[in-house]
């Protein structure tokens, strides 16, 4: 039977229909577009100046399969050999009391709307025999600032990597001192929605080979913070993406150095892939290579290199659990790199 419309009601259906159509809202539902998680890194010149173990942890999470990342912040220093997200919080100079007590993070928090914030701030403070006490007051100020703009907001708080100044014979024992205190506040900070984690940058970083000037991180230095700050970021990542970096597919894998042989103005060098796994195989890798000041890879086989990120070849990607691979390379250096090393941050999929 033929359908009868009222005049008047079809004008108003077709006028709607038009409407919809124009802001894409006929047809099938499409899947609404994944919103990147958004990273601040937030600190000092350790952080930004030019704060290169961003580039490196940037790039570390990319292999692993966390993609849909987005690191924010007001600068953008793009001095890094590593191509990243150089957005960041890093304001060379800058102490933690006086960002609190200026205020100043609030504005940086409107403009970048940050999920997570990656704070290794407070070298300046501790550099100025500011107290610990007063430190960790303008840690609970950020923090609450933080939580004003976002109460779900996911901290992660360095405990900073040590530094011996020359013109600051104190320092080291002051930041021991320091870093001591930062659990014992982390702990009574924290809460379940907005989740306050302590990292580990201290143990471990030695300011004479991981420095170039006995405060801020060389190349050596970089990849230990990036490599400290990965599973602690990796695990505040949104589910589905990519977890524990020790499940298969999940950056599970480790990579090891050697030098295999060692002549004037050049090495030799093989890093040996190994699944992490007990149960399941990966079915690729990716280890970025971090070499000292002065030397660059100059050739590498049973691999890919792009950068300084070496990929599986065609018919290595696939190791099973436990197994391992390797791949070998040559690298040019100068006398001032010293012996020859490399520092091997490895994910998987």
């Amino acid at each position: 039977m033929r359908s009868r419309h009222h005049p008047v009601l079809a004008a108003v259906l077709a006028a709607l229909l038009a409407f919809a159509a124009g802001f894409g809202l006929t047809g099938a539902p499409s899947a609404a577009a994944a919103t990147p998680v958004r990273i601040m890194p937030l600190g000092d010149s350790i952080t930004g100046s030019p704060g290169c173990w961003r580039s490196l942890l940037w790039n570390q999470l990319q292999n692993a399969g966390y993609t849909d990342i987005d690191f924010v912040g007001t600068l953008n220093a793009q001095s890094c050999a590593l191509t990243h997200d150089a957005d960041n919080e890093g304001h060379g100079g800058f102490q933690a009391t006086a960002t609190a007590d200026q205020n100043l993070l609030p504005g940086w928090l409107a403009a970048t709307l940050p999920d997570i914030v990656v704070m290794h701030f407070g070298t300046n403070d501790v550099w100025s025999s500011i107290a610990p006490d007063a430190i960790l007051a303008a840690y609970t100020k950020l923090v609450g600032q933080m939580r004003a703009g976002n109460p779900a907001m996911k901290v992660l708080v360095a405990q900073l990597i040590p530094i011996n100044p020359s013109s600051c014979a104190e320092c080291a024992a002051r930041t021991v001192a320091f870093n001591q205190r930062i659990p014992a506040w982390a702990q009574g900070i924290t809460t379940a929605q907005s989740p306050v984690t302590v990292v580990d940058q201290w143990t471990g970083f030695d300011t004479a080979t991981d420095t170039y000037d006995g405060v801020h991180p060389n190349a050596s230095g970089d990849a230990k913070m990036a490599a400290r700050w990965y599973p602690a970021l990796s695990a505040l990542l949104t589910p589905g993406d990519p977890g524990d970096p020790g499940d298969p597919g999940n950056g599970g894998c480790s990579a090891a150095f050697r030098a295999v042989s060692v002549w004037q103005g050049g090495y030799q060098g093989e890093v040996t892939v190994t699944n992490t796994s007990s149960t399941a195989a990966i079915s690729s890798w990716a280890v970025t290579l971090v070499l000292p000041t002065g030397s660059r890879l100059t050739q590498v086989w049973n691999g890919s290199l792009t950068g300084t990120t070496v990929r599986n070849a065609g018919w290595n990607g696939t190791v099973t659990a436990g197994a391992s691979t390797a791949f070998g390379f040559l690298a040019s250096t100068s006398a001032a790199a010293g012996p020859p090393t490399a520092t091997a941050m490895c994910s998987a999929s």
